[in-house]
């Protein structure tokens, strides 16, 4: 058993941005790294640079200019072939076993601008994925045998008060309605998870690891709201390290606007 360090980041475009992995690999020298909305189809993802920056153990599902998540890891895993949670056209969940040890990637969907399932299919959409993720990752929690999972990505739900800039302003905002994070609350409750960013940071500390483009100052407004998670089963609770989000990114030229998730597990 050794300490890792784990990173989950939305990076929009693994094309676009790879001198911004290259540099985050530089600095804080991660052993597995979680991507989301990669943007790429599987006959043009990047295996070759990837691997050239040090993560020669990959597993990746793609489409083009849309969704897309990928495992980059210097430790060997087998990919979870066998998983059948959120089945569905657009790549947004990807699980690889590392030993004992079950790793899921989510990308869930954003859920558009109107939050009625009503009058928005893609929140409906939205909606219906966090239940198929729900009941996907449900099972035995208090067995004798208790699962060791670990669950990251962009989840696109800030589910707590001090998750977003504003409560009161961001309620009937896609992301931080209530309906959303009832929902959220029940992929949570599927294995009594352990969110471990607010384990490291309780609240009413405010935590953020997403700035929209549309201000003109990200770090002057400050408007944030925390969309990217990494949780991890009870069994795993007593293996973690520090944990922390690596805000100075979102500064960065031609920068995500999500900054990634870093933990450290025993593994």
């Amino acid at each position: 058993m050794r300490t890792i360090r784990l990173a989950t980041w939305n990076i929009n475009s693994v094309r676009l941005r790879l001198p911004l992995l290259a540099r985050l690999g530089e600095e804080q020298k991660p052993d597995i790294v979680c991507l989301q909305e990669t943007k790429v189809d599987d006959s043009r993802f990047p295996l070759g640079d990837l691997k050239k920056l040090g993560f020669p153990y990959i597993a990746f599902a793609g489409q083009k200019g849309y969704h897309g998540v990928a495992i980059l890891s210097k430790l060997p895993f087998e990919p979870d072939l066998g998983s059948t949670i959120c089945p569905r056209a657009e790549p947004r969940h990807i699980s690889a076993k590392f030993g004992p040890v079950t790793l899921h990637n989510f990308y869930v969907p954003a859920g558009g601008d109107i939050p009625d399932r009503g009058q928005n299919p893609k929140f409906a959409h939205k909606l219906d994925f966090l239940t198929r993720m729900a009941e996907g990752l449900s099972g035995p929690k208090r067995s004798k045998t208790k699962p060791a999972m670990i669950l990251v990505g962009d989840l696109n739900v800030a589910p707590l008060e001090h998750d977003v800039w504003s409560h009161k302003q961001l309620l009937d905002v896609v992301s931080h309605t209530p309906v959303e994070v009832e929902h959220l609350a029940q992929v949570y409750q599927s294995q009594d998870w352990v969110d471990v960013s607010r384990r490291a940071v309780p609240e009413p500390e405010k935590l953020y690891s997403w700035w929209s483009y549309r201000a003109a100052d990200w770090q002057a407004s400050n408007r944030g709201r925390r969309l990217d998670h990494i949780w991890v089963t009870p069994a795993l609770e007593g293996a973690l390290g520090r944990t922390w989000i690596e805000t100075p990114m979102r500064g960065w030229d031609k920068a995500s606007d999500h900054v990634p998730v870093i933990t450290e597990i025993a593994l």
